[in-house]
């Protein structure tokens, strides 16, 4: 990997993440290297200015913070083709991020990216659109939206809790309609976040697949459903008349979905692209140490593996 222009976004307000990517900058402009940094956060989008501003292509993005920060590098720079490290300084689970003794030594980090020593991993993401018929035509009445985690159709409201009544349609054909808090749409990578808080499927980062989960449905015959890959998924929100319904991506407000719209969800042409440090790297080791599985309440000895 060359190492002529890089972007380093740390997570807002975290002092030690701000430090880490201030010294970052400084030893690769040492390295003859252009270098984009910014804080990323809720109120701190550094990436359409990073993207415009860029004299030439971008070799690689460097985020530091956890994994909401990381979310949002994924959206921006996975579309434009763009390899992320994700280094876990200032964040809480990590879950998608390297370790951050694999980052501490900086010098031997640029001698391993520059000689091409590590590990680059491919994850699915998500595309959605909104769409509405005009007289026979149906045309797109929004921008493309993206997600690592899980596109999401759910009311907002400031004084109320209202319920959605959402219709899915699946390759254009009508699977259910789901009467509740709302329906998740999420990525492998997703489905160990909110997919999993709403009892839906753990399903391993290799595959490709989409997973669709009801948010507290009203009928205990709603289930949730794994798809494949190429599946298209369309959600209308049906009566909604106060423009409750929202389309969420990664936990981030997308837009709103107006009555007669429907939201087109399906496999993103762009993967995410995560630079791989450690030499063993377990998705298993993960779960068991990120959502701390303590399996069964009675621990039996394995002999039969020595």
């Amino acid at each position: 990997m060359r190492l002529k222009q890089v972007i380093i976004a740390y997570k807002a307000g975290d002092r030690d993440s701000k430090a880490w990517a201030e010294r970052c900058a400084k030893e690769l402009e040492a390295r003859d290297c252009k270098v984009l940094l910014g804080p990323s956060g809720f109120k701190d989008n550094p990436y359409p200015v990073f993207l415009a501003s860029a004299t030439q292509s971008i070799d690689l993005g460097i985020i530091l913070g956890g994994d909401g920060t990381i979310l949002a590098a994924a959206r921006h720079l996975s579309p434009e083709n763009i390899p992320i490290l994700a280094v876990n300084v200032g964040g809480h689970l990590g879950f998608l991020t390297e370790p951050f003794s694999l980052f501490q030594d900086t010098e031997n980090l640029w001698y391993r990216l520059e000689n091409d020593l590590y590990a680059v991993e491919r994850r699915m993401m998500l595309e959605a659109q909104i769409w509405e018929r005009n007289k026979n035509d149906i045309e797109a009445v929004s921008d493309r939206f993206f997600c690592l985690n899980e596109m999401c159709v759910k009311p907002a409201c400031l004084d109320r809790m209202p319920t959605a009544i959402l219709e899915m349609e699946v390759d254009g054909e009508v699977v259910d309609q789901y009467h509740g808090d709302g329906l998740i749409v999420s990525t492998p990578t997703g489905s160990t976040c909110y997919t999993a808080s709403a009892s839906g499927p753990i399903i391993h980062p290799g595959m490709s697949a989409i997973a669709v989960t009801p948010i507290c449905p009203l009928s205990l015959s709603s289930r949730p459903l794994l798809l494949p890959p190429r599946s298209v998924v369309s959600i209308w929100t049906l009566g909604d008349y106060e423009l409750n319904n929202k389309l969420w991506m990664d936990g981030v407000l997308a837009t709103s979905i107006w009555p007669g719209q429907w939201v087109s969800i399906s496999m993103a042409q762009c993967q995410a692209q995560f630079i791989i440090l450690r030499e063993a790297h377990s998705f298993y080791k993960t779960l068991r140490e990120k959502l701390q599985w303590a399996g069964a309440r009675i621990y039996c000895e394995n002999n039969h593996r020595n």
